[in-house]
């Protein structure tokens, strides 16, 4: 998630640490490299002038700020200024009363409307709240089957009518949920190639006779400035309470994220991170904010971890990090726990100093998983208790061993000393912060 942008941010914050002091020239200096990070994140331009404006007046403005070392004090002005342009507090999404709360989604076709639907609707349900999904989608083919698959999936109802336009079928959704008391009704409305008056006109219609609680944006992140724009021209015409920005563990630059609230005033409510429906997050703008400058969220990790590791395994891990005692057999108990969280590259992305460089090219997907257990049951006891054995000649017998190659098993040596870096960093906690992190409530 924002990699590059991350990247240069990297670059920028620890070329700023080192200044002994804050002086007119280097802080134009480092501003000019913050634009270009911007502009190559495909931020907004006039948003990106009006960051650097700001910024340059703050930290000038500061300069005989006694008692704070130099170059933290311009990192803390960059960030309490990217706090600002994504939102600045956090809007999460909540449910709200009279029941049924009524959420209608709308965006173009292939933003990941549909999937986002059903999302939203494992979201809610892990809170104890029921869905009832609509399929108001009658112009793309197969549209209420993709709808009726996820209703499968989630074990929750899709409402559909042949031959009713979609006002009427939306009106007769929120019916029915009113009738059999569901918490929540999500609408699936029908997306364009791109937008026309007709389809403005539809969605319209919709709002006026529903009256739902919230109409969320769905936008792609990979698209830049186009989400931009759209979110604009979608706020301009029916009228939008947030944007959920899908696609987000893509290649993306970031540009849409750090435009959409200054150009709209609306708020990002959930991030789509992956595939699954699991796979959206709450909003944040200051985990966000942290991450893009290289600073890690280690709270969302925490949060992440809570929601997969059982109380045993927590107890036993962290005595394993009291010790700095990890193997690689502990690396792959621990992965399959990750591989419940997220990608390996994400997660490690949201520790202070493994984002950026540190992770390039790192990935771990549920086939390669498959390839890492092969590789380490070619182990021998000694070399998963004692990894730094591993030479050449142990690397080309494991890779024979397991079907893999030499370059598999070094990318391997490099995720599982990545994981160790982790280790020792949480070694260094006190016992009263270890219990607050492996606390399963």
């Amino acid at each position: 998630m924002l990699g590059k942008l991350t990247e240069k941010f990297e670059e920028i914050v620890n070329k700023v640490r080192g200044y002994s002091r804050l002086s007119d020239k280097n802080i134009k200096d480092a501003l000019k490299e913050v634009r270009v990070a911007l502009l190559e994140a495909d931020v907004n331009y006039r948003v990106v002038k009006e960051f650097i404006a700001h910024t340059e007046e703050k930290a000038i403005g500061q300069l005989t700020t006694k008692g704070v070392i130099p170059g933290q004090q311009f990192i803390k002005i960059v960030y309490d200024q990217l706090l600002e342009l994504l939102g600045g507090k956090t809007e999460v999404l909540q449910f709200r009363e009279p029941a049924p709360m009524v959420i209608m989604l709308v965006g173009l076709q292939g933003s990941g409307k549909t999937t986002s639907v059903g999302k939203l609707a494992k979201y809610f349900g892990q809170k104890g709240k029921k869905s009832l999904l609509i399929a108001a989608d009658v112009y793309r083919p197969a549209a209420v089957e993709q709808l009726e698959v996820l209703g499968k999936q989630l074990n929750l109802p899709v409402f559909s009518q042949e031959k009713r336009n979609p006002v009427e079928i939306c009106q007769n959704g929120v019916e029915q949920a009113e009738r059999e008391a569901y918490d929540v009704v999500l609408i699936d409305t029908a997306g364009r190639l791109h937008i026309d008056e007709e389809l403005m006109q539809e969605l319209v219609k919709i709002k006026q006779e529903v009256l739902p609680a919230e109409v969320l944006l769905v936008a792609d992140a990979m698209t830049g400035q186009d989400a931009v724009n759209l979110t604009k021209e979608f706020n301009h015409k029916v009228g939008l309470t947030g944007v959920v920005l899908t696609k987000m563990d893509g290649d993306t630059r970031g540009g849409a994220a750090l435009s959409i609230h200054w150009v709209s005033g609306k708020p990002i409510r959930f991030v789509g991170v992956g595939e699954k429906l699991e796979a959206l997050e709450p909003f944040f703008p200051d985990r966000m904010a942290s991450r893009i400058l290289g600073m890690g969220d280690v709270v969302s990790l925490v949060e992440k971890a809570r929601k997969v590791v059982e109380e045993k395994e927590a107890v036993r891990f962290q005595e394993k990090i009291r010790k700095q005692s990890f193997t690689f057999d502990d690396f792959y108990q621990q992965l399959q726990q990750i591989k419940k969280m997220g990608s390996l590259e994400s997660l490690l992305s949201m520790i202070p100093g493994l984002g950026g460089k540190a992770l390039k090219g790192v990935n771990m997907d549920g086939k390669a998983l498959v390839r890492v257990e092969a590789m380490i049951n070619s182990m021998t006891k000694e070399e998963k208790t004692n990894p730094q054995v591993i030479n050449g000649s142990r690397r080309r017998r494991i890779a024979l061993g397991s079907g893999t190659s030499i370059q598999e098993v070094n990318k391997l040596m490099k995720q599982f000393e990545m994981m160790q870096k982790m280790v020792k960093g949480l070694s260094k906690m006190d016992t009263k912060q270890m219990n607050k992190i492996f606390s399963p409530n």
